[in-house]
């Protein structure tokens, strides 16, 4: 594990190179780039205004903000897992030609994903103060606890991901499905308010329903966010990485061979 451990940090040069050409070729011969980022959950936070606010006359005030704040974290994730569907079996021809260990691909999947949220983050800040006049607070100090709990997560899932699609190519498409009903199935375009009481236990056990929670706290309500929920998901994500790693190392000759 240690040797495994030891490979991964000598080859962070080539996950730097595949976490540069990934965000060169996110938005390649696109005229707005990274702006995407942000435009993407506008356009979609437009959309879903309209169905929420005007035709089922729902949302309450502030529902613009929260929004747009709720696609923007769903697309890290939501991107983060689609591109781990491929993040191993779409880089075959660098596998049979350098040795790196497997894992690190998801993990460069994950800081690009990182990198273009982060950009996405400051225009979202921009557009927070400018067009809903909402400034960061002292509560602006826990955003870093937020995302780094969420990259955890987010690192855990991805390298899971990665690993099955490697040996079942059908899950790439089972993904697709699963993650369009998690979409629906957290508050990302609907409030609490919305769900009925007997559901309400399911956002316990949904850990992109404490994120939203706390970038919403963070931002929005210039509060501090559930630190314990966060903390716990942080705390499971990288016991599960641990055992993740594990994986991957003990099987990396399976990889090859499946590829």
């Amino acid at each position: 594990m240690r040797e495994y451990l030891t490979a991964l940090a000598r080859r962070r040069d080539l996950i730097l190179y595949l976490v540069t050409s990934g965000l060169k070729a996110q938005h390649r011969n696109t005229a707005l780039g990274y702006f995407w980022w942000l435009l993407d959950p506008l356009l979609g936070a437009l959309i879903y205004y309209v169905i929420v606010v005007v035709l089922f006359e729902r949302g309450g005030p502030g529902y613009g903000a929260y929004l747009i704040v709720g696609l923007t974290v769903w697309r890290w994730l939501g991107s983060t897992i689609a591109g781990a569907t491929r993040a191993i079996v779409g880089q075959a021809g660098i596998i049979t030609q350098v040795y790196l260990p497997k894992i690190a691909l998801p993990i460069a999947t994950v800081l690009t994903g990182l990198a273009s949220f982060g950009f996405g983050l400051i225009v979202l800040l921009l557009l927070l103060v400018t067009f809903f006049g909402i400034v960061p607070g002292p509560a602006f100090l826990w955003l870093p606890l937020v995302i780094l709990s969420q990259l955890l997560f987010s690192l855990t899932l991805a390298s899971i991901v990665a690993f099955a699609c490697v040996f079942v190519r059908d899950i790439d498409t089972l993904v697709g499905h699963l993650m369009r009903i998690w979409f629906y199935g957290s508050p990302v375009i609907w409030t609490e308010a919305m769900l009925p009481d007997r559901f309400r236990w399911g956002l316990a056990l949904n850990p992109i329903a404490h994120f939203l929670a706390a970038y919403r706290d963070v931002l929005i309500a210039q509060r501090s966010p559930d630190v314990t929920g966060l903390l716990l998901i942080a705390l499971i994500s990288t016991a599960l990485l641990g055992g993740v790693l594990v994986l991957y190392s003990r099987h990396e000759h399976r990889i090859i061979k499946a590829l």
